[in-house]
């Protein structure tokens, strides 16, 4: 039984082990701080201000996944990213954190929590505030931290405010 356990743990370390040598001599472990990860989300939204998909798509990694709260289709790209952000950064949406959790990692960062979204409608102006859950995962990407997933979903319940 201990030959075939050590013989298991060989394996696996040789399989592993070029992957982990790659990475360790490629990329060095960068963390960040709660801070710096509330700028990101501050740049995010100020991508969002000035209504250029294309500037918010630059936030994203090569092959980011956002899964969007109004629309049902994941967009895996950032043609599909940009294509999402055409259309709804015409309500001017601003995005405010209700509640964080923070997860930090060697080169990636996790933000989560609930969020509002205020979105204009473009028929009466009138601004309608959107309670929706979020996370924001956040990854290295030519050494610099980018979103490499967004996920937002609106609240199933009402929170009584």
């Amino acid at each position: 039984m201990k030959k075939l356990f050590i013989m298991s743990a060989i394996a696996a370390f040789a399989i592993c082990a070029p992957a982990q040598a790659k990475t360790s001599k490629s990329m060095k472990c960068k963390a960040t701080t709660q801070a710096q990860v509330e700028g990101l989300f501050a740049e995010f939204n100020k991508a969002w201000a000035t209504k250029d998909p294309a500037t918010v798509t630059k936030l994203f990694t090569n092959d980011a996944v956002l899964l969007a709260t109004v629309s049902n289709k994941p967009r895996v790209n950032h043609e599909e990213i940009k294509d999402y952000f055409v259309s709804f950064l015409k309500g001017s949406p601003v995005g405010t954190i209700d509640s964080s959790t923070f997860k930090m990692g060697c080169n990636t960062a996790a933000r989560m929590g609930t969020w509002t979204v205020s979105l204009t409608n473009l028929n009466s102006g009138d601004r309608n505030d959107v309670k929706a859950r979020y996370t924001f995962i956040y990854r290295i990407e030519n050494g610099k931290w980018k979103i490499d997933h967004l996920h937002s979903s609106m609240m199933p319940e009402s929170t009584g405010k």
